[in-house]
């Protein structure tokens, strides 16, 4: 079978999609065939050797699957011919998967593959986000960093289905308009944006940052904070180290650094994924969830659909068509 591998970890250029065996499912796993893989940050950090998981090469890439069913263990409730989605430390960018059958999850009928492989770990890192990590009310406001993005897209959306008010703030006006899309109230630029969100907050300040970036923009996030805000560390896509927190801001202020280590805690969980599911799927089935798909590459083109992450460019969320029957 063809899968997408990185075989040295330089990056995008390391990236080869090339044959390899196909996998054998053991004990409670389920034997997938993938028809779309959605491409996520964390896919660039493994070929780059930058990700807390660091597997040594060659290992294939891919967070996000969707596809069907071929063989599934007893007492899964899983059934041959099933369509599902799943979310995997990596691994999902081949034309076959074997995936615990915990990570796996049952699609809607009326769901398309690509969309299922956009959904998992951008929205459920958000519901995680925004539900545990800032326990967000209806009401509040919340601001989204990288929100053109796959993460921000999906932050965007899981914080209007749960009532908040959301500011997007992008780099470009490009930008913004997909923000917009994706049903942003409110968007700024980044250059200034700490002045263009006083404004629109009444000087008050936000309830809620979310910060996929990091660098420069952490201190002027830190600024917009309402009292009893929270900031969001879920990442640092731009590439400018780790920034560092002045911890009295904290006390004067009474606001908080949270971080959001979805992973972690959710596929150490027995249930909690199918649990995160089960949200969403009624915010999808309504409308107020619907994962901008950026672009779609076919599975040879995977090394090109990682650059325009590397470069962020990517405009929602970046999809492999990997088996017929995607919607490529």
């Amino acid at each position: 079978m063809r899968a997408a591998q990185v075989v040295r970890t330089t990056g995008p250029s390391g990236v080869e999609v090339q044959d390899v065996p196909e996998p054998q499912p053991g004990p409670g796993e389920v034997l997938v065939r993938v028809r779309s893989v959605g491409l996520s940050f964390p896919d660039l950090l493994l070929s780059k050797g930058l990700y807390q998981l660091r597997p040594d090469p060659p290992f294939t890439i891919g967070v996000d699957l969707a596809g069907d069913v071929l063989v599934a263990p007893d007492g899964s409730g899983l059934t041959a011919g099933d369509r599902v989605a799943a979310v995997v430390p990596h691994g999902a960018a081949a034309e076959l998967a074997a995936v615990p059958a915990g990570s796996v999850l049952p699609m809607p009928d009326a769901m398309s593959y690509d969309v299922a492989a956009a959904l998992p770990m951008n929205y459920l890192t958000a519901q995680f986000a925004l539900a545990e990590r800032a326990g967000l009310r209806a009401g509040e406001t919340v601001l989204v960093h990288g929100a053109a993005g796959g993460v921000g897209t999906a932050t965007i959306q899981v914080a209007k289905a749960m009532g908040a008010r959301t500011i997007a703030v992008v780099s470009t006006d490009e930008k913004a308009a997909v923000a917009r899309g994706a049903g942003a109230d409110e968007t700024v630029l980044l250059d200034g944006f700490k002045d263009a969100v006083a404004g629109l907050a009444d000087g008050r300040g936000v309830d809620v940052v979310v910060d996929v970036v990091g660098g420069d923009v952490f201190t002027d996030s830190l600024r917009v904070l309402a009292p009893l805000g929270r900031l969001l560390v879920v990442g640092f896509a731009a590439g400018q180290g780790i920034p560092e927190v002045r911890v009295n801001r904290l006390l004067l202020h009474n606001i908080d650094v949270r971080g959001v280590g979805w992973g972690a805690y959710a596929l150490n969980r027995r249930g909690y994924l199918r649990q995160q599911w089960d949200a969403v799927l009624p915010w999808w089935d309504s409308g107020v969830v619907d994962p901008p798909i950026g672009a779609t590459y076919p599975h040879e083109r995977a090394a090109e659909a990682l650059e325009v992450l590397d470069g962020r460019r990517a405009m929602g969320k970046v999809v492999l068509a990997v088996g017929p029957g995607t919607d490529a």
